[in-house]
């Protein structure tokens, strides 16, 4: 089996902030046309004007009603939730790997697959507990997010423009991209401040990415009043994403 690197103070990583993301799936249109071209593709489509359409996309974003919850004073509301690799610290992803093909970067924290060695069993995806690890038929080999390897080292690119494409895409600045490793960072600094989330921690496999909660909704008649503080949805949303994540 595949070992992993020691511990790196790089960690690069994603923040999203389930507040703002209005599911408009940019992030997931605008990452499988950098990655079909880049060092991860091709991403093949199968039957995609079929009645079973597949393929390979590393980014997916699914929707959900949640209900109100009147004990936290919160009406009824439509989440968003992108999911893509996490990136984790020790991934199990890697360390069932029986050839190698997935490894994680000392350099930076980040997780690939060699398409060259892999030889399409499938471990990795069934050791992922987040659902990140895509499977192409048409190649026979496993893919997922390289958080744009190829774009963000990229020094052809002005360096604005260095970042993952999903980041780049999104209209509402709800993804943010970083060194999740550097408390000053403005990523890690974004996640203190609105108390960002890890996905199952008590798993144990310490996912670097971190989703932001969504804010306190407020209905008409139950404002609070001025000066107040907001009520805490952290707890809350880390609990649902829990419960969603592990059907």
């Amino acid at each position: 089996m595949t070992a992993l690197p020691p511990p790196s103070k790089k960690k690069l990583g994603l923040v999203i902030d389930l507040d703002t993301c209005v599911g408009c799936h940019a992030c997931a249109t605008s990452c499988k046309e950098w990655n079909a071209g880049g060092i991860a593709g091709p991403l093949t489509d199968e039957r995609p004007y079929g009645k079973d359409p597949q393929g390979v996309w590393f980014n997916r974003v699914h929707s959900y009603e949640l209900e109100a919850d009147a004990a936290a004073k919160q009406p009824a509301q439509t989440l968003h939730f992108p999911r893509s690799c996490l990136h984790c610290e020790t991934p199990a992803c890697v360390t069932v790997c029986p050839t190698g093909a997935s490894y994680k970067r000392a350099e930076d924290g980040i997780v690939l697959v060699d398409e060259d060695k892999c030889i399409g069993c499938k471990l990795c995806s069934w050791a992922c507990p987040y659902g990140a690890r895509e499977y192409s038929a048409v190649e026979g080999v496993m893919k997922k997010c390289t958080l744009c390897v190829d774009r963000i080292y990229n020094d052809q690119l002005d360096e604005v423009d260095r970042q993952p494409a999903c980041v780049q895409a999104c209209p509402t600045r709800a993804r943010h991209f970083g060194d999740l490793g550097n408390p000053e960072s403005d990523v890690s600094k974004l996640v203190a401040e609105r108390g960002g989330v890890a996905l199952m921690p008590e798993l144990g496999y310490q996912p670097v990415n971190r989703y932001l909660p969504p804010r306190p909704r407020r209905t008409g008649d139950d404002a609070p009043p001025d000066g107040a503080p907001p009520a805490d949805t952290g707890n809350l949303t880390q609990r649902w994403l829990a419960r969603v994540l592990k059907r």
